[in-house]
């Protein structure tokens, strides 16, 4: 059926396909689907990894029963799209974008955040525009944004209405690179500390040593490798605005 949405049977296909290590690509031939289908579907639902067809089938059944609830009167604002994009494709895509960054260790409101925060034009979000746009509660959100901003991935700051805004710059992973960098500091000064304790030679000492040269020069070598590529790399948007 190369039309209408995946049948239950199909995604069990899928999570066969992925366990026999299969491309998106054959996936898709075998099943006369369109690979963007399949992509779209994996990376919505755990990805490659963590991609399971009952639950894969039960979370398109809960988006669905959500897409009806905001179709009310009272539920969630459809977010307005610039330059004639799709708004569907542009929600499944945001979709997709949240489950890697949780796959990559971000809690699910964390991912929800940064996702929503990441794919506006303006990278920038006030408080009472989250809790409309992910229909969840201000308390969420600044939990949210307080670990985002201690991973240096958001910045806080005050518009002309002197309301709280959240930022992600265009060179988001830079910042979260220095903060982490900062962090791993840390580590190796404490570790560096307890071969002092533990007695300099002893085996526990020559361990905390150890663990310390390789972090500082792992750091040392990422700090160095994300200033030249900022340097060479970086891009200024050509519409710094959503509207």
């Amino acid at each position: 059926m190369p039309g209408g949405r995946l049948s239950q049977q199909e995604r069990q296909q899928i999570a066969l396909g992925l366990g026999d290590g299969l491309a998106y690509a054959e996936i898709a031939r075998r099943l006369e689907r369109p690979t963007s289908t399949i992509t779209r579907e994996v990376m919505r639902n755990g990805g490659p990894t963590g991609y399971r067809a009952d639950l894969a089938h039960r979370a398109t059944e809960q988006r669905a029963h959500r897409r009806k609830q905001a179709a009310a009167p009272r539920g969630p604002q459809a977010v307005p799209q610039a330059h004639g994009r799709d708004a569907e494709a542009v929600r499944a895509y945001e979709e997709a974008f949240t489950t890697v960054m949780m796959a990559q260790g971000l809690p699910a409101m964390m991912a929800r955040v940064m996702a929503a925060l990441m794919l506006t034009d303006s990278g920038s979000l006030t408080a009472a525009e989250l809790v409309q746009r992910l229909s969840v509660s201000p308390a969420s959100v600044s939990k949210a944004i307080a670990f985002l901003d201690s991973q240096g991935l958001v910045r806080r700051e005050r518009d002309e209405r002197r309301r709280e805004r959240y930022t992600v710059d265009n060179d988001v992973y830079y910042q979260s690179m220095m903060a982490s960098a900062r962090s791993t500091a840390q580590v190796v000064a404490t570790a560096r500390e307890g071969v002092g304790v533990l007695g300099p030679g002893t085996p526990a000492a020559v361990r905390l040593e150890n663990v310390a040269r390789f972090l500082d020069f792992v750091s040392e070598n990422m700090v160095r490798a994300a200033e030249q590529a900022r340097d060479i790399l970086h891009v200024s948007p050509e519409t710094p605005t959503d509207h």
